[in-house]
């Protein structure tokens, strides 16, 4: 086929010695089968940020550190510098996500570079060699419904314990590749301690899957994995070979209004003075300068 051209660069650097096919068009980007150092691989090409669809909700870069002050307050302004350098902290978001989780053992697909929008991975395969479907478009025997739905749990789990939420893990981002599940599309990706909706993307996550998974083992739709991991998390106690239960008794005790009042009154208040702190730095910064 036509080598499109945000790829020709590769092909000139001799990154991609060809390209086979388009494999799926989406609203974040176009991915593309390619040969790559002998073997068939994936080419992920990002769209810019005018082409793409996804909106990238404060509730998903909520807790993503940004260590540049002038980038960061550029970025919260939202200057035309400070919206392309918001675009490509969250395309680098992915990339970085993908090189964690893949270092944790989470089932990804693995990278093998990211340059210039462009992110090079494995080409997940089934077991004729053929492009991996997604789950959506399986029907699962009840055995392998138990057997893939433990090998997500225990992905998840590695994802946790590596400090990372997926965000929006469903049928529809899981690959069955030859060797079981994987993975894919992690542009939201959310840092598990850092952001105040972790918890509820977590348990979403899970749930997701036990629906799923729940229609071919409907023994599965009994299970609470999410709050359970989610339990152990919170405590220190969660690690990639953590037995689990799949149960949670959950606490009935009444709550106190008026402590949890006082509690959140306080957090109030040390938000407010962390913020002013923070005002009065950054106007020294710029007195400074």
């Amino acid at each position: 086929m036509k080598i499109p051209k945000r790829l020709q660069p590769l092909v000139d650097d001799g990154l991609i010695e060809a390209v086979e096919s388009q494999l799926m068009s989406g609203k974040e980007a176009q991915v593309y089968v390619v040969r790559s150092h002998g073997e068939r691989r994936c080419a992920k090409v990002f769209k810019e940020a005018k082409q793409r669809s996804f909106k990238q909700a404060v509730q998903y870069q909520e807790g993503r550190r940004e260590r540049n002050s002038r980038r960061s307050r550029a970025m919260a302004k939202k200057t035309r510098y400070g919206q392309k350098e918001q675009e490509q902290a969250w395309l680098n978001a992915e990339v970085d996500a993908l090189y964690r989780l893949a270092a944790a053992e989470v089932r990804v697909p693995q990278p093998y570079g990211f340059i210039d929008g462009v992110l090079l991975m494995e080409m997940i395969s089934d077991a004729e060699g053929l492009t991996a479907p997604r789950l959506d478009d399986v029907t699962l025997s009840s055995e392998q419904a138990r057997e893939y739905y433990d090998k997500i749990i225990r992905d998840v789990v590695k994802m946790l314990c590596a400090g990372l939420v997926h965000g929006d893990l469903s049928e529809f981002n899981v690959l069955l590749a030859a060797d079981g599940p994987v993975i894919i599309d992690l542009p939201q990706a959310v840092d598990a301690a850092g952001n105040n909706s972790a918890e509820m993307m977590f348990e979403r996550d899970v749930d997701n899957m036990r629906r799923y998974f729940g229609r071919f083992a409907p023994e599965l739709l009994s299970t609470d994995y999410g709050k359970e991991i989610w339990a152990l998390y919170e405590v220190g106690e969660l690690h990639p070979e953590s037995q689990l239960t799949g149960c949670f008794e959950h606490d009935t005790r009444v709550v106190d209004v008026d402590d949890l009042l006082a509690v959140i009154e306080d957090a109030r208040e040390e938000q407010a003075e962390h913020l002013a702190a923070q005002a009065r730095n950054e106007q020294d910064d710029e007195d400074e300068r």
